[in-house]
């Protein structure tokens, strides 16, 4: 796999723009900056907790991108949709996935936040994006979430292949791959060419995990 492709992948979602985010008013503008009063002052008057901007973010998404914890929790309370997904497909779960923020995602998975949606143009999922990314630890919150662990994307891949063909076979891709491992990750579903893990592992020299593999039984 291309590292061009790669970083399509990796840059997939689009946050919001310093201009667009300047340009922000009522809960988008409150979201953004993490100011709670405000939150709570124009729920109170009836403010739409769904609104979207132009690319289909609500509030939660906002603050999701921004890290706003604390706006996160106060959108919960008021009922917002924290699995809505925006123009590209991503949910709170997986932008916070992407961006290895184990904190913000934490917080969304406490409140109820699914880590089984199919989000993406890719038809996948925050685990699936996560293991791509090498986010061990949010690999793991997902797993202890329910993420499912053998979807297949439609560009044929588990979270299991996509840890070894867009990893870089360092640490964090083997940290990933041990993670899905140990949490009964089928190793035996095939790539759209028929190559299993383990082949794949072994074609990219990446020596470590294919010991993984191999000692968890994959052929």
């Amino acid at each position: 796999m291309s590292l061009a492709f790669s970083g399509v992948c990796a840059q997939a979602q689009v946050a919001p723009s310093a201009a667009e985010a300047a340009a922000y008013t009522g809960l988008h503008a409150a979201a953004h900056k993490g100011d709670v009063a405000k939150i709570q002052r124009l729920v109170a008057s009836g403010a739409a907790l769904n609104a979207t901007d132009a690319y289909g973010r609500t509030p939660l998404h906002v603050a999701a991108f921004a890290r706003q914890r604390e706006a996160i929790r106060a959108l919960a309370k008021a009922g917002a949709d924290l699995d809505k997904l925006e123009n590209d497909r991503y949910d709170g779960v997986t932008i916070t996935s992407v961006a290895d923020d184990e904190a913000t995602l934490k917080v969304l998975l406490e409140l109820g936040a699914s880590a089984k949606q199919v989000t993406s143009r890719y038809d996948g999922t925050a685990l699936i994006a996560a293991a791509h990314l090498g986010h061990d630890g949010v690999v793991r919150h997902l797993i202890a979430a329910g993420a499912p662990l053998d979807h297949v994307n439609n560009l044929h891949w588990t979270a299991v292949i996509e840890s070894i063909v867009l990893g870089d076979g360092g640490q964090r891709h083997q940290a990933t791959l041990k993670a899905l491992i140990d949490a009964g990750a089928n190793l035996q579903l095939a790539d759209r060419s028929g190559q299993m893990p383990l082949a794949l592992a072994k074609a990219r020299g990446f020596t470590a995990m294919a010991s993984l593999l191999e000692k968890a039984g994959a052929r």
